[in-house]
């Protein structure tokens, strides 16, 4: 998926149609919490974000990085089992509106996490993981510019206050990997 591709769009009609979606496709309450499902209750809360976006992602051109600053906003649903992110960052190339909808799989026991694309309204095709000693990592797949690729997602937390995102990309079935998109994350109190 490409970041880039997240430019601005209201994005009412997405959000309640996820929500709607969401609700219908739920499984029943759990008596007590997965285990996993807990994963991000962390990161429940409103952040500042300072973001760097590759511009031109698996080119011969890979110098250029975007940079855009604002706020991350996590709020929980469906008694955690799911969470939506809410991202409004801006910068000197314009401005970013995502979501980011995430799904605990306890049959798997496993995460989905799902971009939104608000500029077309559109979702891309999720990546699956799970945390492991407190950091994230998900894969997937994707296609970027009609090619077919390897998609990284990885979390680190950084104390309780901080956190780090990064999206790599791989052409090459995941023997080398691009990152393409880090976000810092701190903790508006």
């Amino acid at each position: 998926m490409n970041m880039r591709t997240l430019l601005t769009v209201p994005h009412g009609r997405v959000l309640v149609a996820l929500l709607v979606g969401l609700t219908l496709m739920a499984p029943a309450p759990a008596s007590g919490a997965e285990e996993g499902q807990q994963d991000f209750d962390w990161e429940i809360g409103t952040w500042h974000t300072d973001v760097r976006v590759l511009a031109d992602p698996l080119s011969d051109t890979q110098d250029e990085w975007l940079r855009f600053g604002g706020t991350s906003v996590v709020r929980p649903l469906l008694d955690r089992r799911a969470n939506v992110v809410e991202l409004k960052v801006s910068g000197p190339n314009g401005r970013i509106e995502a979501l980011n909808m995430r799904l605990y799989e306890p049959g798997a026991k496993r995460w989905s996490l799902t971009f939104v694309n608000i500029r077309d309204g559109l979702l891309t095709p999720a990546v699956y993981g799970g945390f492991r000693n407190g950091a994230g990592e998900f894969y997937g797949d994707d296609q970027l510019g009609g090619r077919p690729i390897k998609v990284r997602f990885r979390i680190d937390r950084q104390g309780p206050d901080r956190a780090k995102f990064e999206q790599a990309f791989s052409a090459d079935g995941g023997a080398t990997w691009e990152p393409n998109w880090i976000a810092v994350d701190t903790r508006r109190s």
